[in-house]
């Protein structure tokens, strides 16, 4: 199977809500709710010849493994991941989550 650029779609906000609270509920402990990075490394990311999107993988800080992480590469149509540019450095919410909503909260 192939990558065409139109993988994953949109989802109610309500829908949205149930999954994050159910994260929230049974596996964050206190941990990070989610992780910001902005348009500039996404957008280079994107940028890269033959990307059809971008693949997260969810990890661990290694000097604390208690530090919830994610890492994103972009990916071509056969499904691989393109390892000439890696992002991390996002910005954890908590403490830059903005004003309480239904995902966050």
């Amino acid at each position: 199977m192939a990558f065409n650029g139109n993988e994953g779609g949109a989802i109610t906000l309500a829908d949205g809500a149930a999954i994050t609270a159910a994260y929230r509920g049974s596996k964050l402990n206190g941990g990070i709710k989610g992780q910001f990075l902005g348009k500039k490394i996404l957008q280079d990311l994107l940028d890269q010849e033959g990307a059809m999107g971008i693949r997260i993988y969810y990890g661990a800080d290694p000097d604390d493994t208690s530090v919830q992480k994610v890492v994103l590469v972009a990916a071509d149509e056969e499904e691989n991941d393109m390892l000439d540019l890696v992002a991390d450095l996002a910005t954890p919410c908590p403490n830059r989550c903005g004003v309480a909503n239904s995902l966050n909260s």
